[in-house]
């Protein structure tokens, strides 16, 4: 799992030694011992998993869309991200003062997304095309991804933001994975995610919801299903409190 690394041997020498020592233990210490370690690799495994995410809003000029794709493959396309990728993505509904467009990098913590590549040769090249071909650069922001369900329905293109602040960001993230564990069958084949804004928090907002749906009205249709259950009602509001920021919906036109 962990590779042939440092992770891996402080792992294996770490098991060899919790086996020694059961030999020369009671029963009690050895059940202490399953779970301390059990923790460790829920603890390791929890911190691999974890997002981080790097978002430049833009507004493109009209009848240019194609051309942010074209660009990107004429300098970058053989580059294969580290441990992570790239995705250009449009702003429908929701729309902050008339941004059309972002650009998401996003990769594993404590990982560099672009190790091995040549992108930094490559990428000015890029940058001087989107000078052609943005006519505003908007709000550029940073955070993490701390609870995501990943998706599994490819027609789910369209997804739905909340940016929201919260005042107790564990209670949220608890009740938050509670819903989304409660109500499988309500979100089979969507990405739900929860996270967090840590560099140039946008209009204040600290924390995010995300969830991918067919269009609009699929969305709406999932909101009207879960607000009639009483159980959901009292999850939500388990939440704590929220300030709603703003809303808006995404949807990628190419991952890399």
């Amino acid at each position: 799992m962990f590779g042939e690394g440092s992770l891996y041997r402080f792992v294996k020498n770490s098991i060899l030694s919790i086996l020694d020592a059961l030999l020369t233990i009671n029963q009690t210490k050895m059940k202490k011992i399953f779970f301390l370690t059990a923790c460790f690799f829920v603890s390791a495994s929890i911190y691999s998993q974890t997002m981080v995410f790097n978002v430049q809003e833009v507004k493109v000029k009209d009848y240019l869309e194609n051309k942010l794709e074209e660009a990107y493959d004429t300098c970058c396309t053989d580059i294969k991200p580290h441990k992570g990728g790239f995705a250009l993505q449009k702003i429908g509904k929701g729309a902050d003062g008339g941004m059309t467009h972002r650009f998401v990098w996003y990769w594993e913590i404590g990982e560099d997304l672009w190790e091995g590549t040549d992108i930094w040769d490559k990428a000015p090249l890029w940058w001087s095309q989107m000078n052609n071909y943005v006519e505003e650069w908007g709000e550029s922001y940073a955070g993490r991804v701390l609870s995501r369900k990943e998706a599994t329905n490819e027609e789910y293109t369209w997804t739905h933001i909340w940016d929201i602040k919260t005042d107790d960001p564990n209670k949220f993230k608890l009740a938050h994975d509670k819903i989304v564990n409660k109500y499988k069958e309500e979100f089979e084949g969507r990405w739900v995610a929860f996270g967090t804004y840590d560099i140039n928090y946008p209009n204040g907002a600290t924390h995010w919801v995300g969830v991918s749906g067919k269009d609009d009205h699929d969305h709406i249709m999932l909101y009207d299903k879960l607000q009639k259950q009483s159980d959901f009602i009292k999850l939500a509001n388990e939440r704590g409190a929220i300030e709603d920021i703003r809303d808006y919906m995404i949807m990628n036109l190419k991952t890399y």
